[in-house]
């Protein structure tokens, strides 16, 4: 056994375990801070909560460890059929802040399944498009791997949960793109979601049009299919009203608002208000640990998950938030690295896949906390508060372990 976990530790890159802990670790300061003020029964915390589900995510992070590459491969569509059942149990029981996320296991904290979603459906995908691949240059077959993604993005987007349901489609085109997919392929899956995102601003559409009848031009599809795929987006566009009307109110708002904070300063654009006042009040160096007005006079909403990254720049400045950016984007690196590495095509998708998430968390919850984006629900990882998450993200380190090693065993 001994041997076991000493070539298991050799094997290990090590500078990704050495981020994974350097973040952790702003995260427990963090959330220490924040904690200060919080006071209750038994003296259950923010801070104390997050060092109880280190135990867990450290478990599961260990437990990958140990299981072989050849039984994630063989088993992992059995783990996927288990985690659509599971995203739909939250259904069954009261809605926890209007949503159903959460399964209540009947303590204190529930289980969020849609947060073990994002990895399982990435290994499933990986499975898919290594066992598959030389079948891949063909469109309609990449039709598939987008189902698999579909499916379970579209049960949590009912819970309802836009942002998760997001970050489960978006290592589709990277690891369509890695497996070898035609570039036009991947360009066809793009074109809709920005003929409706620029159809709203009449110069921006118009160049969108041009660029793409220059790349049906250079590309040469089939006449019929490059007329019907090009007026269709036009067409597309021109619905653009009606898919506007189609979205919640509040989700109207945080757009609106995006653009203009003014429109509803103490509703939909009080966060990313109070967000940017509390990151400028920072500045270069910060107000010092459990110093921040924003964070502990409460001004600030959602502090120790959502908008974690305020509280780290009111108290310890422009130059801390530089430095964790910088540890992310080293981190993410090093992933895509071990991808190039990897000697067979199933490891490096699950690589490829597990870092476009980890990047699309990092990209979405800190260009909402300074305002680049509407307010979307996305944790920062490793940082933010939340058990599962947490769990999730330390399974997905064990997998980027598991994964490095040269081969399926």
């Amino acid at each position: 056994m001994f041997k076991a976990v000493y070539n298991q530790a050799s094997d290990m890159p090590i500078s990704i375990i050495i981020f994974t802990i350097m973040l952790t670790c702003l995260g427990l300061i963090s959330l220490f801070s924040i904690s200060m003020h919080q006071f209750g029964d038994l003296a259950i915390t923010t801070f104390t909560k997050q060092l109880l589900f280190l135990i867990p995510a450290i478990v599961g992070f260990l437990t990958i460890l140990f299981i072989p590459k050849y039984i994630i491969h063989k088993y992992i569509y059995a783990a996927y059929s288990l985690m659509l059942i599971l995203i739909l149990i939250p259904f069954l029981f009261d809605t926890i802040a209007g949503t159903h996320r959460w399964i209540n296991i009947g303590l204190p904290v529930g289980v969020q399944p849609s947060e073990f979603a994002k990895w399982i459906m990435v290994v499933a995908l990986a499975r898919y498009l290594s066992d598959h691949n030389l079948r891949i240059k063909r469109f309609t077959t990449i039709l598939f791997p987008i189902f698999i993604a579909l499916v379970p993005a579209i049960i949590i987007l009912q819970q309802p949960d836009l942002g998760t349901a997001i970050i489960l489609l978006t290592p589709i085109l990277p690891m369509l793109y890695w497996v070898g997919a035609r570039p036009f392929h991947l360009f066809i899956l793009v074109a809709p979601v920005l003929s409706i995102a620029t159809a709203f601003h009449t110069i921006s559409f118009t160049v969108w049009a041009i660029l793409m009848g220059s790349v049906l031009y250079l590309t040469q599809p089939r006449l019929f299919f490059g007329v019907m795929f090009y007026f269709g987006n036009i067409f597309l566009g021109l619905l653009s009203p009606f898919l506007w009307n189609s979205l919640r109110p509040y989700q109207q708002k945080r757009i609106l608002t995006l653009f203009n904070p003014e429109l509803d300063p103490l509703g939909a654009a009080y966060q990313t208000i109070q967000s940017k006042v509390a990151i400028g009040s920072g500045g270069f160096f910060g107000k010092g640990l459990g110093l921040g007005t924003q964070t502990h006079l409460k001004f600030l909403p959602v502090q120790e998950s959502d908008f974690i990254v305020s509280v780290i720049g009111e108290e310890f400045g422009f130059i801390t938030i530089s430095i964790m950016l910088i540890i992310f984007s080293l981190f993410i690196l090093k992933i895509v690295k071990l991808a190039f590495l990897a000697k067979e095509r199933f490891p490096g998708l699950v690589l490829i896949g597990i870092g476009t998430i980890f990047m699309a968390h990092v990209f979405v919850n800190t260009a909402m906390s300074t305002g680049m984006i509407p307010v979307k629900g996305l944790p920062l990882p490793f940082i933010s508060a939340g058990g599962s998450f947490l769990l999730s993200c330390f399974i997905m380190i064990g997998l980027i372990i598991k994964m490095s090693d040269e081969s399926i065993e």
